[in-house]
């Protein structure tokens, strides 16, 4: 049976948890030239670098929780209100360099934009509040 956009991009993100990580299957949603951007860094992921992103995102909080508020389908476009939360347990990798954990909780405010083609993510715009982020963890003033 074929999933339609809305369930694929449901499927996505339940490989991305952290309790149901499996990062194979979150890279194979995605075309051979479909990407994710992360738009407050500008940075654009192809193929494996896509899982190795999600991968140390679980790996700083290890009980990565992405709650879906509003899914909105417009054909080919998939617009997800979302939450992202979890425990920063790990290293956390930013541009400004490693972050060594530091036990607070974060609760991000995200809206995500996926396109896709044939059911598989030609791109993935993920529009997160990075300096919301970075205030929950003590890293920049409020």
């Amino acid at each position: 049976m074929m999933l339609n956009n809305k369930e694929i991009v449901r499927e996505l993100y339940a490989a991305g948890e952290g309790s149901g990580k499996d990062i194979a299957k979150f890279v194979s949603f995605f075309s051979e030239e479909g990407y994710m951007c992360d738009i407050p860094t500008g940075l654009k992921l192809h193929g494996q670098a896509i899982g190795d992103a999600i991968d140390a995102f679980a790996s700083a909080f290890p009980d990565v929780h992405r709650e879906l508020f509003n899914i909105y389908v417009a054909e080919n476009v998939v617009v997800v209100e979302l939450a992202i939360r979890g425990t920063h347990k790990g290293e956390l990798t930013l541009a400004s360099g490693t972050v060594a954990p530091t036990g607070k909780a974060i609760d991000v405010p995200c809206c995500d934009v996926f396109h896709l083609e044939r059911g598989k993510v030609i791109s993935f715009n993920c529009y997160n509040a990075a300096s919301v982020m970075q205030q929950q963890l003590g890293l920049a003033s409020s």
